[in-house]
């Protein structure tokens, strides 16, 4: 009899956890459902829920990025972002808005930063460790895309080198 009972809590344990679940799920979707939260992803990680309360705060800036085609976006980074933080804020925010667009697709990020950069009053922002506000980027400013060729000093584009496996293996026999 007291095992029947122990199965029957361990049932209704695992129901009512999974009942809370559907509840906390459902009342999420109310709220960002909500056009206050309009700016709010549609699958938000802890990041992204800290940067918009940040940007309520203050302590946040959101920024404006053009892309080619004129069209432009905005995305919340914190005061003390670089260059990198905003690349990858902006690489989230695309792929949020061409999954919600037009499902899954990829999008060659190395082909994207191999051949253009981002531009804040047309200077280049090629530093991914230097901070935004080195720029003079700010709340509400406006980066753009610019075509970009990295030059062979830097060393981005240098010939592939070949492996050679074998050739090593002759030289200590």
């Amino acid at each position: 009899m007291e095992s029947g009972a122990k199965e029957e809590g361990k049932v209704l344990g695992y129901n009512s956890k999974n009942v809370k679940k559907v509840a906390l799920l459902s009342t999420l979707a109310a709220l960002l459902d909500d056009p206050i939260l309009a700016d709010v992803p549609k699958k938000p990680s802890l990041s992204d829920v800290d940067t918009l309360i940040n940007l309520e705060l203050g302590s946040a800036m959101c920024i404006s990025s053009f892309k080619l085609d004129g069209t432009f976006f905005d995305v919340a980074v914190v005061n003390s972002a670089t260059v990198k933080d905003l690349k990858l804020a902006i690489k989230k925010k695309v792929i949020e808005l061409e999954q919600s667009k037009m499902g899954h697709r990829h999008i060659s990020w190395r082909h994207v930063c191999a051949n253009f950069c981002l531009a804040y009053h047309n200077e280049k922002l090629l530093d991914d460790g230097a901070a935004l506000q080195d720029f003079g980027v700010r709340n509400n400013s406006q980066v753009h895309f610019l075509p970009y060729v990295a030059s062979k000093g830097s060393g981005r584009h240098s010939k592939r080198r070949k492996h050679r496996f074998f050739h090593g293996l002759n030289k200590h026999s």
